[in-house]
């Protein structure tokens, strides 16, 4: 029962948040989703990341074998991905980028703070870092056929990732002042990024729902089995070895949309495909949360 309760303090503040999003677009409210993100991936998301890393007590190797764990979680997942979508016979340019890339942000930051405290806040904004890197990177290659090496210099997460690991190896250290506001635009970053998560799922149109199914229900199994054993191949402390299990099983980034929209993809096939793994993740992160909590 405490264990329910638990898990139940843990996800329902993100569900509902999210659920807010959603109930406020059904009522035909005004929400500006392209602003909204913006101001969230330029300000506050980069703000949150390089004071979270700055500020953390954790062991740097540690970090460092975490970044390790996580590149090659998203390198398996490719690859499991790559021979799902050719022994189906999918089209790579829709599918492989949303089966690599979970919603590390608006699902997986919020769960991995509540769920983990400030050292699972940590390595959940290092995870995001390495996914958001792969994702303007390998990602946009995908599904634009074209390099996004220059892309990924352009985006505030990247150089936040790179200054805030500066810090971090220096052990520096901004003003007081400047800290306390950084601390206030970050803050902003996990509400905004939970409405407006909801207020996207609202918004989408679902297309060929069973394959969808299928699809999400093989990228969370498949997704926990890698972190799993990445965290126990690189003798993971609990914490670090929750955070990378409960990443890497976050569903469908919504991103993996808006690429799709862009560049010609099946968008309404990635509408579905984020939709489904993300209703799955309602009930499956509270039982796989229970189970890493247990540990």
């Amino acid at each position: 029962m405490n264990l329910a309760l638990t898990v139940l303090e843990i996800t329902a503040p993100v569900f509902l948040l999210a659920g807010i999003g959603f109930t406020w677009v059904k009522l035909g409210f005004e929400y500006r989703i392209e602003f909204v993100t913006r101001l969230a991936m330029t300000l506050a998301v980069p703000a949150l990341i390089f004071t979270a890393l700055m500020k953390t007590d954790l062991d740097k190797t540690a970090l460092g074998v975490f970044v390790i764990a996580a590149l090659l979680g998203h390198i398996l997942l490719a690859l499991a991905g790559a021979l799902l979508i050719r022994a189906g016979r999918l089209n790579r340019q829709t599918y492989l980028a949303p089966f690599i890339f979970g919603n590390t942000g608006n699902l997986g930051i919020p769960l991995a703070l509540f769920a983990f405290g400030e050292a699972g806040l940590g390595y959940a904004v290092v995870m995001l870092a390495v996914s958001a890197v792969l994702s303007f990177t390998l990602g946009l290659t995908l599904v634009a056929g074209k390099g996004g090496g220059a892309k990924a210099l352009r985006e505030p997460m990247v150089w936040a990732t790179l200054l805030g690991a500066l810090f971090l190896w220096q052990d520096w250290q901004t003003p007081v002042f400047l800290t306390n506001a950084l601390d206030l635009v970050g803050q902003m970053a996990i509400p905004i990024m939970l409405i407006t998560l909801g207020v996207a799922i609202a918004r989408l149109t679902p297309g060929k729902t069973g394959l969808a199914v299928l699809l999400s229900l093989t990228k969370l199994c498949i997704s926990v089995a890698i972190g799993w054993g990445l965290g126990l191949a690189f003798g993971l402390d609990e914490i670090a070895f929750g955070v990378l299990v409960l990443q890497l099983a976050t569903p469908v980034a919504v991103t993996s949309y808006l690429l799709a929209e862009k560049f010609g993809a099946d968008s309404e096939a990635v509408a579905g495909f984020v939709m489904i793994s993300t209703l799955m993740a309602i009930g499956a992160l509270p039982l796989l949360l229970s189970v890493l909590i247990e540990l």
